[in-house]
């Protein structure tokens, strides 16, 4: 014979239990709050981190449209009248001084010093990092100790040497220098991104009887194209950006555009506008090559810094 007996609280189904009840965390406390919050906090300090950083650039492009009159008011005017003036003076309207040799000689010397730069920069790297040689680490800290002697304490050694051998106004010596200017942080950035192509995929070629070449074009290249695009485009803009050298070495003929743009500063009269136009020109093969490789770049930074 059964017998009914009352329910305790203790002994109530969990499906009774049907009202609602604060969460708790592991020890007891609320739990976290939305974390949109924190998001949402990140992003407007990464917004005003990025004005902060684009308020001498607007401000450059800005000047550039005022008169040199209304640029050198202190303090500035920014509701100025915008002229183009500045801009036909760096085309040479006034003086009849082109700019377009300079930034040929620019485009020239970075482009061709960028590529002998991953010519020699890949096999190094593979031969750092895939195939390491004895002793790989001192050769890396011998190419990091190539950039330690700042530029200034060998411009002398390098003018008296290009002054010797006739090289002094020429172009070609100037996208030597930059080539060895550039190489040492090309073997450090491929290394390390050579270091993340996976070791089976290049055993498989051996077996199949690929040489390093094929291996170098077929299968590292394709595999490693961020970090090369995005060490082509560091080289590019430090040779493209690079003053004392060409300042140095070139003269007339070899001249580049930051030596252009130096040219509108003088100790008489006013020329900033024509400053700041020359810039914001000269700054934008380096802004279109960036944004066309942005991609590339991005993924080429993320490869060599996640391994």
């Amino acid at each position: 014979m059964s017998t009914l007996t009352a329910a305790s609280p203790n002994n109530t189904p969990a499906a009774a239990n049907t009202g609602s009840r604060p969460s708790f965390g592991r020890f007891g406390g609320k739990s976290r709050k939305d974390p949109t919050r924190n998001n949402t906090a990140a992003g407007i300090a990464a917004w005003l981190l990025a004005l902060l950083f684009a308020t001498p650039v607007l401000w450059m492009i800005l000047t550039s449209f005022h008169s040199e009159t209304d640029a050198a008011t202190n303090p500035p005017s920014i509701a100025a009248d915008l002229t183009l003036d500045a801009y036909k003076e760096f085309f040479g309207a006034t003086s009849g001084v082109s700019p377009w040799p300079p930034l040929i000689n620019s485009a020239t010397a970075s482009i061709l010093s960028t590529v002998l730069v991953l010519v020699l920069a890949i096999p190094a790297a593979y031969a750092l990092s895939i195939k390491p040689v004895k002793k790989w680490t001192d050769v890396m800290f011998f190419f990091l100790s190539t950039k330690m002697m700042p530029v200034v304490a060998a411009i002398l050694p390098l003018y008296l040497f290009a002054r010797t051998v006739g090289a002094l106004d020429n172009i070609w010596f100037l996208i030597l220098m930059y080539t060895s200017m550039n190489l040492p942080i090309a073997v450090w950035m491929m290394r390390s991104f050579l270091a993340e192509v996976p070791e089976e995929m290049l055993e498989a070629a051996q077996i199949d009887g690929a040489g390093l070449l094929l291996i170098l074009r077929r299968i590292i290249a394709p595999v490693a194209m961020p970090g090369i695009a995005a060490t082509a485009l560091i080289c590019f803009i430090f040779s493209w950006n690079e003053l004392l050298l060409a300042r140095v070495l070139t003269g007339v003929v070899a001249g580049t555009a930051p030596v252009f743009l130096t040219g509108f500063v003088s100790g008489q009269g006013l020329f900033l506008a024509k400053v700041c136009a020359a810039a914001v020109v000269i700054s934008l093969p380096v802004l279109f090559a960036g944004f066309a490789a942005q991609d590339k770049l991005v993924q080429g930074l993320s490869l060599g810094a996640v391994k």
